[in-house]
C-alpha cells in the first residue's frame, strides 16, 4: 500500500489503536473518532490532546528553536557532525529536502491540525448543556489550528490546507497538494475571527493559563494581519489598518497600567508564571514532572555552570551568536538576564540564561516548570510600533518603543538617537524597533519570523551578507540566497505529487 504522510495519516481515525492497516474498519482494540465523541468531557480531552501537541521540539514547544532561532542570527551550533549533521543545515542555510528534523517538524504541525480537525468535524455529535461551551471549545480549537498554519505558512509558502477529517485514502490523496498563501491566510483569519465570537475570557488566570483568550486570539491576529502587509502589497494599507485594530484590542486587555510595573526577570520568573500579568499565551510545563516537566533550562546550561539548572550539564548548552551579544546595548539587564559567558576552558562561549529552574522540585534530573511564551505584552507592545512606524505615525511609535526600553532601564529612544553608536546601528526607527524586539524578545521564537516581516527577500539577503562571518560562527553566512526564505518540502512530501507539491525555488 503506497503510504500517505502528508496529513500524517489524517484518515487514522483513532485515538488509541493497535490496528493492522490504517483503513481497517473494524478494530477491536482501538476507538474510533466517530465513538470518541460522545460526551462534553471527551470534547474536552480532544481540546487538551491538541494543547498537548504543541509541547514537543518538533511543534512549536521549548526546545523547538531549531527552526527558528537557529534559522536566524541569534544561535546556532557550531557542531557540524552530530546527528549526522543535520542540525547544522538550519543555521547553515545548507538545508536538504532530506532532513529528517525537516520533515519531523512538518509531520509534528499536520499532527496538531489533525487534532484540531478532529474537534470542529465531531463536535456537532455531542450534546452540550451549554451552548457556550461548545463555542469555547470550537473556538480553542481554531485558535490552535490558526496557529499552526501561520507557523507553516511563513515557513513554506503554499501548503496543503484541510479543515476536516479525512476518512479516506482516495480523500487524503485529494488534498495532498499545495495552496496559494493567500489562500492559507484566508483560512486563519476566518479561523481566528470565528474564535473571537466565543465567550473565552479577555485573559486566562489560575488554573486557565496556557488555554486561548481574546487577548492570545486578537494578538495574533494581529500578527497575522501585520505579515500579510509584508507578503501581499496589495493590500497593505488595510493589512495595517487591521493588524493596529486587533493588536490594539489585545493591548486594551491588559491587566496593569505600564509595562514597566513588571519587572523582565519576574516574566521569566517560574515561582510567579500563574501571577504573571504579561504573558498572554504560553505552553505550559509542570515542574517536578518527568513527563511534563520542562528541560529548557537544563538543556541550556554549559559546562561547569549551575545557573540554570541542579542537572551536571555536559555540553556547550544554547550557543549564541556573538552577533547577538554584540546587539545588546552598554548595560543592558536584558543581557545580564538572558545571556552568561561560561569560563570553561572546553566552552569558553555565550550560553542561554533566560530560562532558569534551579530550584530543589526540579530537582538535580532537571524537570523544571518553565513555561514557553507564545505571546505577552512587549511583543504586542512593539508590534503596534511597528504597525505605527508603517503607517507613518512616528511618534506614536516611538512612545510604543519608549514602554519597553523604560521598562528595561535603557535610554528613551529620543536620547538613545544622540548616541553615536546607537545612530550608527540603528540610523532609522525601523531598525530600532527590529534591534528592540532582538534584544527584548531573545530566544523566544521570534527573530526568524521578525526578519521575514521586515525585509524582503533582496534585502535579507543583503543584511546576512553584511553580517560578520567571525561573529557568526562555523556556519557560513554565505551559504545564504533567495532560496532560503522558505524551508524546502520535504522530499517524502514531495515526491507523493511532484506535481502538486511542488518543491520550492532552489532546492
Amino acid at each position: 500500500m503506497r503510504r500517505y504522510t502528508s496529513m500524517l495519516l489524517l484518515a487514522t481515525i483513532s485515538l488509541a489503536s493497535c490496528s493492522k492497516d490504517f483503513i481497517e474498519k473494524n478494530n477491536p482494540n482501538g476507538t474510533t473518532v466517530n465513538d470518541f465523541f460522545t460526551s462534553e468531557n471527551s470534547v474536552l480531552l480532544a481540546v487538551n490532546g491538541a494543547y498537548s501537541t504543541l509541547r514537543g521540539s518538533n511543534n512549536i514547544g521549548e526546545n523547538s528553536g531549531l527552526y527558528t532561532d537557529e534559522r536566524s542570527d541569534d544561535t546556532g551550533r557550531d557542531d557540524a557532525q552530530s546527528n549526522a549533521g543535520e542540525p547544522f543545515q538550519f543555521n547553515d542555510f545548507s538545508l536538504l529536502p532530506s532532513n529528517t528534523y525537516l520533515k519531523s517538524h512538518w509531520l509534528s504541525l499536520y499532527q496538531t491540525i489533525t487534532q484540531c480537525n478532529t474537534i470542529t468535524t465531531y463536535i456537532d455529535k455531542v450534546s452540550f448543556a451549554n451552548p457556550d461551551t461548545k463555542a469555547q471549545y470550537l473556538a480553542e480549537a481554531k485558535f490552535i489550528r490558526a496557529m499552526i498554519y501561520f507557523h507553516l505558512v511563513r515557513k513554506w509558502g503554499d501548503v496543503p490546507l484541510v479543515t476536516k477529517t479525512l476518512n479516506t485514502t482516495e480523500e487524503i490523496t485529494a488534498n495532498t497538494y499545495r495552496q496559494p498563501q493567500a489562500t492559507v491566510y484566508a483560512q486563519i483569519v476566518a479561523d481566528l475571527k470565528d474564535a473571537l465570537q466565543s465567550k473565552l475570557p479577555d485573559l486566562q488566570t489560575g488554573a486557565g493559563v496556557g488555554r486561548a483568550s481574546k487577548a492570545a486570539i486578537n494578538g495574533l491576529l494581529g500578527q497575522v494581519y501585520l505579515t500579510m502587509a509584508s507578503t501581499f502589497q496589495d493590500n497593505r494599507a488595510d493589512n495595517l489598518a487591521n493588524a493596529k485594530t486587533y493588536l490594539t484590542a489585545a493591548y486594551n486587555m491588559r491587566p496593569f497600567g505600564r509595562l514597566s510595573e513588571i519587572p523582565y526577570a519576574d516574566v521569566f520568573d517560574v515561582s510567579k508564571k500563574t501571577s504573571n500579568k504579561e504573558m498572554i499565551f504560553q505552553i505550559v510545563y509542570k515542574q517536578g514532572d518527568i513527563t511534563y516537566g520542562s528541560s529548557i533550562a537544563a538543556n541550556n546550561q554549559a559546562l561547569g555552570e549551575t545557573i540554570n539548572s541542579q542537572k551536571k550539564a555536559l555540553g556547550v548548552g544554547g550557543n549564541v551568536t556573538h552577533d547577538l551579544i554584540l546587539d545588546y546595548e552598554p548595560n543592558d539587564p536584558r543581557k545580564t538576564f538572558s545571556v552568561k559567558f561560561a569560563a570553561n576552558p572546553q566552552v569558553q562561549d555565550w550560553f542561554i540564561t533566560k530560562y532558569r529552574d534551579a530550584s530543589d522540585a526540579a530537582g538535580v534530573n532537571g524537570y523544571g516548570g518553565n513555561d514557553t511564551p507564545i505571546m505577552r505584552y512587549a511583543d504586542i507592545i512593539l508590534m503596534l510600533a511597528e504597525v505605527n512606524m508603517l503607517q507613518g505615525n512616528e511618534a506614536e511609535a516611538i512612545t510604543y518603543l519608549d514602554m519597553v526600553r523604560e521598562r528595561a532601564g535603557m535610554p528613551l529612544y529620543a536620547v538613545a538617537k544622540s548616541d553615536p553608536d546607537y545612530k550608527a546601528k540603528y540610523p532609522t526607527l525601523k531598525l530600532a524597533i527590529l534591534h528592540e524586539r532582538r534584544v527584548e524578545l531573545a530566544f523566544e521564537h521570534q527573530r526568524w519570523f521578525d526578519l521575514l516581516r521586515f525585509f524582503t527577500t533582496d534585502e535579507l539577503v543583503a543584511f546576512f551578507k553584511a553580517k560578520s562571518q567571525a561573529n557568526y560562527g562555523n556556519a557560513k553566512l554565505s551559504n545564504f540566497s533567495k532560496k532560503d526564505r522558505y524551508f524546502p518540502i520535504p522530499f517524502d512530501e514531495y515526491k507523493l505529487n511532484p506535481e502538486k507539491m511542488y518543491q520550492n525555488p532552489g532546492y
